[in-house]
């Protein structure tokens, strides 16, 4: 489970931020999540409340954004929406696909006190 490690450097990175912007709190963790990480974000919630017990991000509310995939089509020439990797283009059906974007997990913004 990938999800364990991605709470831990979350939890690396909000800790970070709080020695450098000295708060002491985090309320909300607002992420960014492609649809083509490979991430559940039910899965990312239960471990992240499990890392951060006892830091200042117990007790946090993770609220996740999904972003669509998008990939370049190679046969038509169009940037398109995909949900999954291996899927073919939408417009024409082909599978000649590169992927842009999608499979990124940003943290966005933190609501800290």
């Amino acid at each position: 489970m990938h999800e364990m490690s991605l709470s831990q450097s979350m939890l690396e990175i909000i800790q970070e931020q709080a020695a450098v912007n000295g708060f002491q709190y985090v309320n909300i963790v607002r992420l960014e999540i492609g649809a083509l990480s490979c991430v559940e974000p039910e899965a990312l919630e239960f471990c992240f409340d499990s890392v951060s017990r006892g830091t200042v991000a117990e007790g946090a509310t993770l609220e996740i954004v999904r972003v669509p995939g998008r990939a370049w089509c190679w046969n038509c020439s169009h940037l398109v929406e995909v949900e999954r990797h291996g899927d073919p283009c939408p417009d024409c059906s082909r599978f000649e696909m590169q992927t842009r974007s999608g499979s990124e997990m940003k943290i966005k913004e933190l609501e800290v006190a």
